[in-house]
């Protein structure tokens, strides 16, 4: 785009100076544009309410920008009904503009030729001038960037087929992330992915190694440190598991996932109360966290013996539609047993 003669703004990782909620979203509203890219997993996260890339198709959808979905391959917008809630549903109704890694230079055109070149009165708008040294500093990182390689490419295409795979087709899931990595050594996510199909596999050596590399690539991924985390409550190492909880929430205040994980190594080091604290705000920050009722809930029932509160949870887990459920209603009713 930048080559095309257009004034990019890129929101790419960070800004170093200024603002950066303010600066991203300003600009939002000063550019008549605003370009979405749609891989399989570019949505995932967006069930969180704090999710960048929410807020950010959010203020777009609020202030009419021309938004633009440019999907690549294997990403279809009715698998992404789960995650596009609320407003994000909008999303859906723009026009979206395939882009096949094959031809494109050929879709970039078309993207220049029939989706921008449309008078709209808000490009004509300047930055806010307060932004002005973090937008051009934003802007001239994106310009040294070099182009993507065709291995980096095709090292994206290993990776979603990975992520498409089926849930336990673990050594596919293998083969597709080892490839990612080979045609791009740097590649955090495949590494960390590929640690989850290790994990899933019960090769917890091999996952925790290829965790280790996704946080030596990318030190601030709060879900690395959770997924390492996970596997080293599997091999009972539960005070490192807690260190790493603990480094994801720091990163991530608000990840209801490490809050619940935490719980589990804390109840596993003999910390009921502070497990029955994670639990808490675990579910204060995902009201339908029902792994987390139930959780709770054994803590209730076997180390407080609360077996009315640990009824509560267990119902609540199964009304969240737990798949527990023979297993549970068994629980409740030896708890009604003991309550006579």
């Amino acid at each position: 785009m930048t080559s095309r003669g257009y004034d990019v703004f890129f929101d790419y990782n960070s800004i170093k100076a200024g603002d950066f909620e303010q600066i991203i979203l300003s600009e939002i509203e000063a550019r008549g544009h605003f370009l979405i890219v749609l891989t399989p997993s570019a949505l995932e996260r967006c069930k969180e309410p704090g999710d960048w890339v929410r807020r950010e198709i959010e203020h777009a959808l609020q202030h009419q920008r021309n938004i633009i979905p440019l999907t690549f391959e294997g990403f279809d917008f009715k698998d992404m009904d789960k995650y596009l809630d609320g407003e994000l549903q909008r999303l859906k109704n723009y026009n979206a503009l395939r882009v096949p890694i094959d031809y494109f230079d050929a879709a970039m055109d078309r993207l220049s030729n029939d989706y921008l070149n449309i008078p709209i009165d808000a490009v004509l708008h300047p930055a806010p001038t307060q932004n002005q040294p973090a937008v051009q500093q934003a802007i001239q990182h994106a310009k040294s960037e070099p182009q993507p390689t065709h291995n980096q490419m095709t090292a994206e295409e290993y990776y979603e087929r990975g992520n498409r795979r089926a849930d336990d087709d673990y050594d596919g899931k293998i083969s597709d992330y080892s490839e990612a990595i080979r045609l791009k050594p740097d590649y955090a996510e495949a590494y960390n992915n590929r640690g989850v199909a290790f994990d899933n596999k019960r090769d917890y050596s091999q996952a925790i190694a290829n965790y280790n590399e996704a946080i030596r690539l990318e030190p601030d991924d709060a879900i690395a440190y959770n997924d390492r985390g996970k596997a080293y409550i599997d091999i009972g190492d539960y005070n490192r598991a807690v260190v790493d909880f603990n480094e994801a929430i720091r990163l991530k205040s608000d990840f209801p996932e490490a809050y619940n994980n935490r719980g589990i190594a804390d109840r596993k080091t003999g910390k009921t109360d502070q497990a029955i604290t994670d639990y808490n705000e675990a579910i204060r920050l995902k009201s339908d966290y029902a792994n987390a009722y139930l959780n709770r809930g054994i803590v209730y029932e076997e180390d407080k013996k609360d077996y009315q509160q640990a009824n509560r949870d267990y119902q609540q887990y199964l009304d969240l539609g737990g798949s527990r459920r023979d297993e549970v209603r068994g629980w409740i009713e030896d708890n009604k047993r003991r309550m006579q």
